[in-house]
């Protein structure tokens, strides 16, 4: 096993993606038939690392998405995003990042159940997620239709840098202060509670303790006072409600002139005799018939 920690480093150097365990094995023992364990890939991989934790590099080897990959140093992040302007494969739309994070957080989930969740059809940002390969088919469900389900991808753990999905941020490590609203300060001042014994000022200005039985009936006694008030205020702007109406004999007869005057009317009205017209429709109708018959017969003799 000469060179061992070199033939390692090799691997992972070349490799585009992170490289687990297993492939390092594997390609070991093709190219050199080497039975390694993990505890001998493991302890190579550890002097490797601590060679690159020197400021001489640029770049550092990382363990993300259980395995391992060459990464720039996070200070010389902002010199490489420069240089690659963040390649059009690598960027996400909103609806792709949301689409997403409700996979990444709700994994295994099918489609319908994202729509459900975002409200909007899900398939341009799935088709895009599966052309981008952060996400892959991961079975079908056992409901009706058996629909597809969706998980995150091992890219998706590259292109975030975690080790597994344990690792992504929760909800309590967004938390913000400013989404609160009000502070336990104004919450008290809004609601000004005064405790048993509390200590109140009097009309002259001096401090007075209270007990909760003097409170109540002080509390009570503005209840009342205030009612009074209410009460005298409906009738200070008319002292006599009764006075605009008259009084009640005064309606009554102004009521049954009203129904006399109607009655008088009603009198006086010249109603038709409709048997009369009726029969003075009829004469005309039987008049109108007799010249036509007549005209008829004087033509025919013609």
């Amino acid at each position: 096993m000469e060179l061992l920690k070199q033939q390692i480093e090799a691997l992972i150097f070349c490799s585009e993606q992170c490289i687990s365990l297993d492939e390092i094995a594997a390609s070991l023992k093709i190219s050199f038939d080497w039975e390694l364990t993990d505890e001998e890939m493991i302890d190579a991989i550890e002097g490797i690392k601590a060679k690159y934790t020197s400021e001489d590099f640029a770049f550092e080897l990382v363990e993300i998405s259980e395995g391992y990959q060459f990464l720039t140093k996070k200070q010389f992040y902002p010199t490489v995003s420069a240089l690659i302007q963040h390649k059009a494969k690598k960027k996400l739309s909103v609806s792709q990042m949301e689409t997403l994070a409700i996979i990444a957080y709700r994994q295994p989930i099918a489609k319908s159940e994202i729509e459900h969740i975002r409200g909007v059809s899900c398939d341009y940002a799935i088709h895009k997620l599966l052309e981008k390969e952060l996400i892959e088919i991961s079975g079908k469900s056992d409901g009706p239709g058996r629909p597809v389900l969706y998980s995150t991808s091992k890219l998706f753990m590259d292109y975030f840098g975690i080790k597994s999905v344990k690792d992504l941020p929760q909800l309590k490590d967004l938390h913000v202060e400013q989404n609160e609203i009000g502070t336990s300060s104004e919450l008290s001042d809004a609601f000004d509670v005064v405790p048993d014994g509390a200590e109140q000022l009097d009309r002259d200005g001096e401090g007075v303790t209270l007990s909760p039985e003097e409170i109540s009936a002080e509390t009570t006694e503005n209840i009342e006072m205030s009612s009074e008030e209410v009460t005298i205020n409906e009738f200070s702007d008319n002292e006599n409600p009764a006075a605009d109406f008259g009084s009640e004999n005064e309606m009554s007869n102004e009521t049954d002139e009203n129904v006399t005057d109607l009655v008088n009317a009603e009198e006086g009205m010249n109603i038709p005799d409709r048997k009369a017209i009726y029969l003075e429709n009829q004469s005309n109708i039987e008049a109108s018939s007799d010249e036509d018959a007549e005209i008829k017969k004087d033509t025919s003799e013609e």
